[in-house]
């Protein structure tokens, strides 16, 4: 029997569209002698509806596909919210020759981390099942409803689970295995995350290895409207090995398959005799569990006497996946935006030259797939810049959809200037060099006129603060330095259309160049360069942003001069008077306190391991006690907790950033905290007594 896992890039609230790429990819599983198509979870809706799911409207879209007769002869497992009983379910409707046999709820909801299914869902009592009533607008009036598996005419077993149903302890499919159900199908929507494909994969693999059967999964790709971008790599093992995978990132998705909308189908052989011998081998005994059947008068046309031959699993590199995840989600979220392009407040710095690297990955990523012929591609950046003009290389691409400006003032250095500069040639960004202290001289005069008082930067730690932000934000009279940048960033990229080489005229998104490292230290200031439309590296860590950027400056060489720079905001003068500033402000040895190693290892603890202060100081007494005292760990736990409790209201501005990273601090979705503290006296104290 030949099994297809479909990756969709499927986009929230867009039914027609989501339609017609569940519609092709049916139509291309068939194509493919497939005689059953399994899409990812959710898939006529989009997975991020979010409180839309509340919204009737995806039954419409299921009546086209019972209507089909076109779609005939293969069953086809599609995703969609169902309402049941007055509460709302996660299911998958199977179908086959226009009658709905099952409709399989979610048992175990998805309800941590970036995922609150519980809000909209109802989990589902296992081995349950009920009689369904179908909508009017479906011709059938009754059908299945529940934990049950499918039994075809020639005795194969199929059972279903959804996607955080294999992550969990009490996975659906061992029961299902025990059962002798043969063969375990998968929808999800599994975001990426670093490193995290190892896990999943692992997962599926052990799944099949010690009870035998085969696998098939099925994960979305793509940024379907949010924060969270769905990596593909959908797959089908056979007794703890895989023997078909697609890629994990990619624009389009050809494989040697037809491409059509950007899906793709993978398509695997399994003799379900190779499951049951290899059960037997293991001395397996199946059936003692009892789950219901539902039979489904399918019968293949075709004896498949082999199964599909084991595979190498592909994996890519960290610094691979930055390069190409967050790449690819900026071309999605560009192409389904209202915008055209991205302008990047370029500073010479190493957060903002790992933005420009990733925007130029995704224009390679561009050029690529529109030299393959993919044609949806080509489209979209016609649609973008307003004219039929192939491309003729990424740096073309990029001159038409990267916008870059190094804004200086007084305090900024020639050496910043000229990294900045040197970058946006090489990757040949519409790029703008100038200063505005005009803008912060005006500010402060203004700001004497009204007072008779004139801050310096020397003075007092408030008038330094209040002089750094200057540069940052024009909004009230005691923070200001870096928030005008904000407001010239914004200007620019609204008239960037007008500029530009585009003859399209819609504004530009502006990029954030913030990492978590150093928003979890408080370590920015509200509405400067943490604040944008987007940010691609809002979730990722300095020390993995500086690998990412050796790995991909080989064919440039600005690169190599801002990896050897000292990280600064250039938000003070320089020369004698910042040894005044570091006498003033000697509280803290450098401008965070905190190497990036340790903001990374605290944070991770903080949010992954999930440690107060007292926990943290324990369990890194373990890990730092061969390097530093137990007074200098406790030093920096508590100096971590205070500048977090203090700046945690920063964290509630932060600008939605790509999820690539288990200890974000997203306040919006995967952080939830508040953002008024005390002062953490309780467990200071504690660690005092233990350091005594």
């Amino acid at each position: 029997m030949k099994f297809a896992a479909c990756t969709l890039n499927q986009w929230a609230l867009d039914f027609e569209g989501n339609y017609q790429r569940i519609y092709e990819s049916i139509a291309i599983s068939k194509q493919q002698g497939a005689h059953y198509r399994l899409g990812p979870e959710l898939e006529i809706c989009g997975y991020s509806c979010q409180d839309h799911f509340y919204e009737p409207g995806n039954w419409e879209i299921m009546s086209r596909l019972l209507e089909d007769r076109s779609l005939d002869g293969i069953i086809i497992d599609v995703g969609m919210p169902v309402q049941w009983k007055s509460q709302l379910y996660n299911c998958r409707v199977i179908i086959f020759n226009g009658i709905v046999y099952l409709i399989r709820p979610k048992i175990l909801l998805a309800n941590k981390g970036n995922y609150r299914e519980e809000r909209w869902f109802t989990p589902w009592p296992a081995k349950e099942i009920e009689e369904f009533c179908l909508p009017a607008i479906i011709k059938q009036k009754r059908c299945v409803f529940g934990d049950a598996v499918l039994e075809t005419e020639d005795g194969i077993v199929i059972g279903s689970e959804i996607c955080e149903e294999l992550f969990q302890p009490n996975s659906s499919h061992i029961d299902m295995g025990i059962g002798g159900v043969d063969i375990f199908t998968n929808a999800s929507s599994s975001h990426h995350e670093l490193r995290k494909l190892q896990t999943r994969i692992n997962l599926i693999t052990n799944a099949t290895e010690k009870m035998g059967g085969a696998y098939v999964y099925a994960n979305q790709r793509g940024c379907d409207g949010d924060r969270l971008y769905f990596d593909g790599c959908s797959m089908i093992a056979l007794n703890g090995l895989v023997v078909a995978q697609g890629k994990q990132f990619s624009l389009d998705e050809i494989e040697g398959l037809i491409f059509l909308w950007f899906l793709s189908v993978i398509v695997a052989s399994i003799n379900v005799n190779d499951v049951r011998a290899f059960r037997v081998s293991k001395g397996l005994k199946t059936g003692a569990t009892k789950i219901p059947r539902v039979h489904i008068p399918f019968f293949p046309n075709e004896d498949e006497d082999f199964s599909s031959k084991p595979i190498s699993v592909t994996y890519f590199s960290m610094e691979e996946e930055i390069m190409l995840g967050p790449a690819c989600w900026l071309w999605d979220f560009l192409r389904r935006s209202p915008c055209s392009g991205y302008f990047l407040p370029l500073s010479g710095g190493l957060d903002s030259t790992a933005v420009a690297l990733i925007v130029h990955s995704m224009c390679c990523l561009v050029y690529e797939s529109c030299a393959r012929g993919n044609n949806a591609t080509l489209q979209d950046y016609f649609r973008l810049i307003g004219e039929v003009a192939i491309p003729t290389s990424a740096n073309n691409i990029s001159k038409m959809l990267l916008a870059t400006a190094y804004m200086g003032t007084c305090n900024s250095t020639a050496a910043t200037k000229q990294r900045a500069g040197l970058l946006a040639k090489e990757i040949n960004s519409y790029h703008f060099s100038f200063t505005f202290d005009p803008i912060i001289t005006a500010v402060l005069q203004l700001f004497h006129s009204i007072t008779g008082f004139t801050p310096s930067f020397t003075s007092s730690h408030l008038e330094d603060l209040a002089l750094q932000n200057l540069q940052v934000k024009l909004i009230s009279a005691y923070i200001y330095m870096a928030r005008c940048r904000l407001i010239l960033s914004y200007f620019f990229a609204l008239l960037m259309p007008i500029i530009s080489y585009q003859t399209a005229r819609r504004p530009f998104l502006v990029l954030g160049t913030s990492n978590v490292d150093e928003a979890i230290r408080g370590y920015f200031t509200k509405y400067d360069c943490s604040s944008a439309d987007i940010n691609p590296i809002g979730s990722i860590s300095k020390n993995d942003l500086k690998k990412f950027v050796e790995y991909y400056i080989s064919p440039f060489f600005a690169p190599y001069r801002i990896l050897s720079s000292p990280p600064s905001a250039e938000l003070r003068p320089g020369g004698e008077q910042i040894d005044e500033v570091k006498k003033l402000l000697e509280w803290r040895k450098d401008d965070m306190g905190f190497t990036y190693n340790e903001l990374s290892e605290m944070g991770y603890l903080r949010k992954v391991g999930k440690c107060g202060p007292v926990t943290m100081f324990q369990k890194l007494k373990a890990q730092w006690g061969n390097i530093m005292s137990q007074n200098q760990i406790g030093n920096k736990v508590m100096s971590f907790f205070r500048f977090f409790g203090l700046n945690r209201h920063k964290m509630t501005t932060l600008t939605p950033s790509y999820h690539c990273e288990a200890y974000n601090v997203d306040d919006n979705r995967f952080d939830l905290r508040p953002f008024l503290y005390p002062s953490f006296k309780l467990q200071f104290d504690t660690i005092k007594k233990k350091i005594n």
